[in-house]
């Protein structure tokens, strides 16, 4: 597979990485721990070197999962976490960076990934009661002292970034982008593409709906976090079926199936965005590594373009709780 940089920090991956979320985590049951380590190192086979995680899909169980999957190829890879939230009783309770805390994720995280470093280390959500300066600060301290090498940010407002790489060079942004969630074009692209920041999106394939394989039919286990999320009600579903169609008629057209097409189109607009789509089937993972060597052309994208701009998406990404803590 080709491999992309992210932005200016040096930090070189595979163009698709692998989001390994929900092999654990939030899709519904995780996988048998034997199926996720060999998914995880058929990735990895098939030329996937950057592979993304947290402390808090499981919770912890996920990084552990990672960390024993890559062991034997520690120095082949890129491993991406995160730290910034509060867990009590193995579940999420509430955001936490402040900086003895961030240390102690990365001390904890560092064993569970079996490692002496974490490649890339993210702060999950902005923790508005903690000055970035004082994250970028703790950050730049375990820099040194060896236990990260690069950091980033997920669904950080603009300021937020600006002033975060400010302190420590930011290498990376992780925020949704899809064609069923474009607002990063906006203003997120261009000032990442200004201050040299790579970009990591994750739901490529609109947490699976862009495959083509949900529609308004379709029935989730009841602990899949998709049931709470308005873009996933079946009327919803059935509105932005017409995204998919979109998909589905340029796919016929190369040859592919919609989940290639939905990340070729992500590949093909800016050099330094390389997508995490996740997986919990080997198949899936297959599809998903040959969309890297799609071609999409000009006349592709703009007639793509053109028909997305025609298609108005149902159902807001977040629940309004939970879109409180994006974008600030």
């Amino acid at each position: 597979m080709q491999k992309r940089k992210l932005g200016k920090s040096g930090l070189e991956v595979s163009a698709l990485g692998l989001g390994c979320m929900g092999l654990s985590h939030g899709y519904g049951q995780p996988v048998p721990r034997e199926d996720g380590i060999k998914l995880i190192r058929t990735a990895f086979e098939r030329g996937v070197t950057f592979f993304d995680t947290a402390e808090v899909y499981g919770a912890f169980t996920n990084e552990d999962l990672v960390g024993e999957s890559l062991q034997p190829v520690r120095n082949e890879v890129v491993i991406a976490t995160k730290f910034g939230f509060k867990i009590e009783d193995g579940k999420q309770a509430g955001l936490d960076s402040r900086p003895e805390h961030i240390r102690e994720v990365a001390d904890a995280s560092l064993k569970r990934l079996r490692t002496d470093r974490i490649d890339l280390f993210y702060q999950h959500r902005v923790d508005p009661n903690v000055p970035i300066e004082d994250v970028a600060g703790t950050i730049r301290r375990l820099i040194d002292e060896g236990k990260v090498i690069h950091w980033g940010l997920s669904e950080a407002g603009l300021e937020t970034i600006r002033r975060a790489h400010a302190v420590t060079p930011v290498a990376a942004l992780q925020n949704e982008y899809s064609l069923w969630w474009r607002q990063p074009e906006e203003a997120v692209l261009p000032t990442l593409e200004e201050l040299g920041i790579g970009f990591v999106p994750f739901s490529p394939l609109g947490r699976g709906f862009l495959t083509g394989k949900i529609d308004e039919n379709t029935s989730f286990d009841t602990t899949d976090f998709r049931n709470t999320l308005p873009r996933f009600t079946p009327e919803a579903r059935k509105a932005n079926q017409a995204l998919v169609d979109l998909l589905a008629r340029m796919a016929e057209v190369k040859g592919a199936t919609p989940a290639q097409i939905a990340l070729a189109w992500l590949l093909a607009q800016k050099p330094w965005i390389v997508p995490i789509p996740g997986t919990t089937k080997i198949h899936r993972l297959e599809e998903n590594i040959k969309a890297a060597e799609i071609e999409l052309t000009s006349d592709d994208l703009r007639e793509i373009d053109e028909a997305a701009s025609a298609i108005t998406i149902e159902g807001s990404r977040y629940p309004p709780e939970l879109e409180k803590t994006v974008g600030r």
